[in-house]
């Protein structure tokens, strides 16, 4: 009983955000508002340009596109809850909104991996086997991946927010972070977290590490593969075709070791600026990536100025 009434007790969080100056909150609400509609429009072109574009209709694209959805639900997850609270004196979350917002964050990041790690699998196939690519990558794979992407971490977020449930919070509510992550939570309760760290240190580091070690294996047989091309052209041709995934890859898995490969006592502000760059940022950089570096793709967005100008 005493327990329930501890927990109860816990009724809102409060995210105390980027920064605790008033002076900052204006300025920081126009940053990341600004981010924000540069990323659903960024995002949005790319899967319009990809859509209606016939000779973008390969699993590169596919897959590229399905990104872009997933990153525009990312941002929209994290946010437009920023934006209330810069504006806001109390700047709570509801112990619900909370755990819900941590779950989403979880998925959709989690699904984003697991697409970058299904994108570099499509580069592999076409630069290692490409005799056999149209039949690997078929539409039907193609669909089974993007399923496999989006359903994995479900149960992986599931897993981490009903553990975080039964935990037990009565000493303090006040989360220094600007959105609801495990480890400002972890350290907050007052209850045994030893089941907790054992599923972040064990399955949590299994469903983080295991798509970068696809990638990581993929661009290996792929730098393989390219070292034997004779010519400096075919060379530069497949440097290029990996050339931005490859960058995306760098900044967002850069940005989610640096926060979660760490002791959960060490968790700073440093953390804070890093799960930026690999929410918000790299969500808002992806289509300019993608775009600065890919003929198709500038020919598509082109194209489809063009149409809604005319």
């Amino acid at each position: 009983m005493e327990k329930i009434n501890q927990t109860s007790s816990v009724s809102e969080f409060i995210l105390l955000g980027l920064s605790s100056r008033p002076e900052d909150q204006k300025s920081l609400f126009i940053l990341f508002l600004t981010m924000y509609l540069v990323t659903i429009t960024g995002n949005l072109l790319i899967i319009l340009a990809i859509r209606s574009d016939p000779h973008l209709q390969t699993p590169m694209y596919f897959f590229l596109s399905f990104l872009s959805f997933t990153d525009i639900c990312f941002v929209t997850t994290i946010v437009p809850r920023m934006l209330i609270n810069f504006l806001s004196e109390k700047k709570t979350i509801s112990y619900a909104g909370c755990l819900t917002q941590m779950y989403f964050i979880y998925v959709l990041g989690n699904t984003d991996s697991c697409l970058l790690a299904v994108m570099a699998f499509d580069r592999y196939v076409a630069i290692c086997d490409p005799f056999h690519y149209v039949t690997i990558m078929s539409h039907h794979h193609c669909v089974l991946l993007v399923a496999f992407s989006c359903s994995l971490p479900h149960l992986h977020s599931l897993l981490h927010t009903l553990l975080l449930n039964q935990l037990t919070f009565c000493n303090s509510n006040v989360i220094h972070h600007f959105l609801c992550d495990i480890n400002p939570l972890l350290k907050l309760s007052c209850s045994s977290t030893f089941v907790n760290n054992i599923t972040v240190k064990t399955e949590g580091l299994v469903v983080l590490v295991t798509p970068f070690l696809c990638i990581a294996f993929s661009y290996i047989r792929i730098l393989i593969m390219v070292l034997k091309i004779p010519s400096a052209a075919g060379k530069h041709k497949a440097f290029s075709t990996c050339g931005s995934h490859f960058t995306v890859v760098i900044l967002f898995y850069g940005s989610i070791f640096y926060v979660y490969l760490k002791p959960l006592s060490s968790y700073t502000v440093r953390d804070r600026m890093a799960t930026i760059v690999y929410t918000v940022l790299s969500s808002m950089l992806n289509p300019f990536i993608y775009s600065l570096r890919n003929k198709d793709i500038k020919r598509s967005l082109g194209k489809l100025m063009g149409r809604r100008m005319s």
